[in-house]
């Protein structure tokens, strides 16, 4: 049992008071008379908490009034009813969690609903249901990772027509944001109180492992901006993807696939001042009646000389059991095939010849993304970053988007995948 278990324990309202004098300033209620708190924060920021702490105190309140205990009715609203239960409940900072041991509420799985000692209840909710919510009233709401709701506009409206109950109903809304209509209508709004925390705000809580192999990964980048800093990063206007269409199209892992490829694009000079050489791994499967490619990898780098980047390239041919190698061969003609050659002869290597401008190759591969014909295999952020950035010809050549492009234009435009059912030959 940790410190502060034997606290909340013991001594609830030391506990309370220490998490009042510790917790961080976007962590603490905002003064005056506002409606909505939004707290936008990256991950591992703290919001969770915050948002566990601000229901407990509203609910245990009613402690000091019994009156004021029936009329405690809360709204909890995740993405799911999973993660209602299991973030915002039963989460290591969760309501419960939170909760000193003679006021901990207690779960009722078959109603969706905590119940207090005070007599205060909480009802869970889903993004995925938004007419669940009509019939109920409620005085306060909390609604977590707002941003990853399926139906956000129809659930957030059910639920402000449901916060009809006391004086002055208020909510809370805890997400790392990303640039929705919803979140900048809320941000603008009169009522809404705005706090903002980083991930490194929190760093004594989280592990240095994160920092070292996670957070590192982001950094610098847009999507970094966004899941680390907390930042409402906008789309750019006439990029042809944006970062709903690429969230839209993440998940954890690939089916078997017919066919993969290792795509790459050569820089166009070699060195240490080198532009990066992208290559970009991906692959296809058949997905009911349709055939779906699955970006696997992003192993692109700067400053490699020829030889290093086809070392490269050769050796995420074998590691993923790739078809072909597909190489642009603009810059360099044949040297780019011969390169690769000479690293591995046995390795099959198409050349690819751009004959059209980036946009121009680019606008196909976006419609697959808009037709949910791809897939991203985890997250890519520097890659990414080039996808919601590019808006045209000129400016730096985004060499990872030109080889995603080259990939998936052979899987799915060029040469068209298998239809289901016909399996790859190795």
């Amino acid at each position: 049992m940790t410190v502060e278990e034997i606290l909340k324990r013991d001594f609830p309202e030391l506990a309370e008071k220490l998490w009042r004098l510790h917790a961080h300033k976007h962590q603490q209620e905002p003064q005056g008379d506002w409606t909505t708190w939004l707290i936008l924060g990256g991950r591992g920021a703290g919001k969770t908490r915050a948002g566990a702490e601000w229901v407990r105190a509203i609910a245990t309140a009613a402690n000091d009034n019994a009156d004021g205990a029936a009329a405690q009715c809360i709204a909890l609203v995740a993405e799911t009813y999973a993660d209602a239960r299991e973030v915002m409940i039963e989460g290591p900072s969760g309501i419960r969690a939170v909760a000193a041991e003679d006021s901990r509420p207690v779960y009722e799985a078959s109603r969706r609903r905590l119940v207090w000692p005070s007599g205060a209840v909480a009802y869970a909710f889903s993004a995925e249901d938004p007419d669940g919510i009509r019939g109920y009233q409620f005085t306060g709401a909390w609604s977590d990772e707002l941003c990853k709701w399926r139906y956000a506009e129809e659930t957030w409206s059910n639920l402000q027509l449901a916060l009809r109950l006391g004086d002055k109903p208020r909510q809370i809304a805890t997400t790392t944001p990303r640039p929705s209509a919803l979140i900048k209508r809320l941000m603008a709004a009169a009522t809404t109180e705005v706090s903002r925390a980083t991930t490194y705000d929190n760093r004594a809580h989280l592990s240095d492992a994160f920092f070292t192999e996670i957070a590192a990964l982001y950094e610098g980048t847009a999507l970094g901006r966004q899941e680390l800093l907390g930042e409402v990063i906008d789309d750019v206007a006439g990029a042809l993807w944006n970062w709903n269409l690429i969230e839209a199209a993440r998940v954890t892992a690939a089916p078997a696939l017919d066919r993969c490829v290792v795509a790459v694009d050569p820089p166009a000079t070699s060195g240490p001042d080198a532009d990066e050489c992208g290559i970009i791994i991906a692959g296809v499967a058949s997905c009911g009646d349709d055939m779906t490619a699955f970006v696997l990898a992003d192993w692109s780098a700067a400053g490699l000389s020829p030889r290093q980047w086809a070392e490269k390239t050769a050796a995420a041919y074998h590691e993923f059991e790739a078809d072909r190698i597909v190489v642009e061969v603009n810059q360099g003609g044949d040297m780019a095939k011969a390169v690769i050659a000479q690293v591995d002869p046995s390795a099959p290597v198409r050349g690819v010849h751009a004959t059209r401008g980036k946009r121009l190759r680019a606008e196909p591969v976006a419609a697959l993304y808009e037709r949910t014909r791809v897939r991203h295999v985890g997250a890519f952020p520097k890659l990414e970053d080039q996808m919601v950035t590019y808006a045209g010809e000129g400016g730096k050549s985004p060499d990872r988007l030109d080889a995603l492009v080259w990939a998936l234009t052979d899987l799915m435009l060029k040469n068209p995948a298998p239809k289901p059912g016909v399996k790859r030959l190795n």
